[in-house]
């Protein structure tokens, strides 16, 4: 009996079906949906940037269903519009958070709004001191210092959801205050002792952009106090209701009495949560999720909880156990389930204009430098719309509130 090689059924096999498959593959090729091809020449020699002489040779190869995926210009990504959006209505800095998995990278997203922005401020809202190196951050934000020609503000706190998502703990104040300092050295183009290793930013040597802003989120009274200590701007993460402010801020002044350095040499402000809309309820109910959010920063892992009031003690207390980690800043969250309408009004500024100012008015006459807005967004999902759905939610405080402060 004669045996067929198995390399010439193979081939036969494969010739065979050539007839049934190619016009399967013609079928598919007219039919699929495909994105719009890029512009410009697939073939031939363009002219390189910079040169009178040299000419690069083109030939684009291949056929894919998603050829020309993408934007041709920065100003068609989201976060670039968006951005714009944010600069026109007024805002002077773009946060965008640093939770690898449940954001975009802000560093990538901070690029874009740079390149369609001239006036805005863009940071870190926030990143920490565990999930990258120092000099991996310092980096990042020094090539966006850059790029934005000195826009950058590196907000950072000890670490929160970034952590718990990849299975590690928070930095501890002592990290958080040694990786600042390591941080605002890398950006000022010194050299620090890694272990033994002299390590700086060698690429940035030759560049004539400021040191990195960095500004130190804290909750806590030493995390208040370190802050004090070695940022450049200080933020209380403590929730809206003035006595949270004001107990932050005695913190913070009692330590730069102590310290002796000058208040003037210090930007103190506050991630206020803030919703402002003209149905007070629905307001209140686009806060909860915030102030939710907020509680469990004061009492992160095991927190001491004895300065809190009492009507915060008790929801940190749950919160310490019972956050709903997997739906951080998500309205989704068990957790919020036992965040009462009272709280939410008490521990954020919820509602239509007129009380938006007089509440925000009450926390800046302590002596508040700058505010973050922490806002609510009516679309829980998906990511892009949601933000989108933010960024309009603010159109309200932008233009009645905003220009009372100006």
């Amino acid at each position: 009996m004669y045996a067929i090689p198995k390399a010439i059924m193979r081939r036969w096999l494969f010739w065979s079906t050539v007839p049934w498959l190619l016009p399967q593959a013609l079928w598919v090729k007219r039919r699929t949906p495909r994105f719009a091809a890029p512009a410009g020449a697939e073939r031939g020699h363009v002219d390189v940037a910079g040169s009178s002489s040299a000419r690069l040779r083109l030939l684009g190869l291949g056929d894919s269903i998603i050829a020309g995926v993408g934007a041709q210009a920065a100003e068609e990504c989201l976060t670039a519009r968006l951005a714009q959006q944010i600069e026109a209505l007024g805002f002077d800095i773009l946060l965008c958070p640093d939770t690898q998995n449940l954001s975009p990278d802000p560093f990538a997203q901070l690029a874009l709004a740079a390149q369609t922005t001239t006036r805005l401020k863009l940071g870190t809202g926030v990143t920490n001191p565990v999930t990258r190196d120092v000099a991996v951050t310092a980096c990042a934000l020094a090539t966006l210092q850059a790029e934005s020609q000195g826009r950058v503000i590196c907000g950072i706190g000890r670490g929160d959801s970034s952590a718990a998502h990849i299975g590690i703990r928070n930095g501890t104040t002592a990290q958080l205050r040694t990786f600042v300092q390591r941080l605002q050295a890398y950006t000022r183009g010194e050299t620090i002792d890694r272990d033994g290793t002299p390590s700086r930013l060698r690429w940035f040597d030759s560049l004539k952009v400021d040191p990195v802003i960095v500004d130190v989120a804290c909750t806590g009274p030493q995390t208040i106090a370190m802050a004090v200590d070695v940022g450049d701007r200080v933020s209380f993460a403590v929730g809206s209701a003035p006595e949270r402010i004001r107990w932050a801020m005695d913190v913070a002044l009692a330590r730069l009495k102590e310290t002796g350095r000058p208040r003037e040499s210090l930007r103190i402000g506050a991630y206020v949560n803030l919703v402002c809309d003209p149905d007070e309820q629905r307001a209140i109910n686009l806060g909860r999720m915030i102030s939710g959010m907020v509680a469990h920063f004061a009492g992160m892992k095991d927190a001491p909880l004895d300065h809190l009031p009492e009507k915060l003690k008790t929801l940190a207390a749950h919160m310490q156990s019972g956050y709903d980690m997997k739906h951080h800043a998500q309205e989704e969250g068990q957790h919020l389930q036992v965040v009462p309408d009272d709280f939410v009004d008490w521990f954020s500024i919820c509602g239509p204009p007129a009380k938006c100012r007089a509440r925000l008015g009450e926390l800046i006459d302590m002596g508040l430098d700058h505010v973050y807005q922490l806002g609510g967004s009516p679309v829980p999902h998906p990511h892009g719309a949601r933000q989108a759905a933010m960024v309009e939610q603010a159109r309200l405080f932008a233009t009645e509130v905003i220009p009372h402060f100006r």
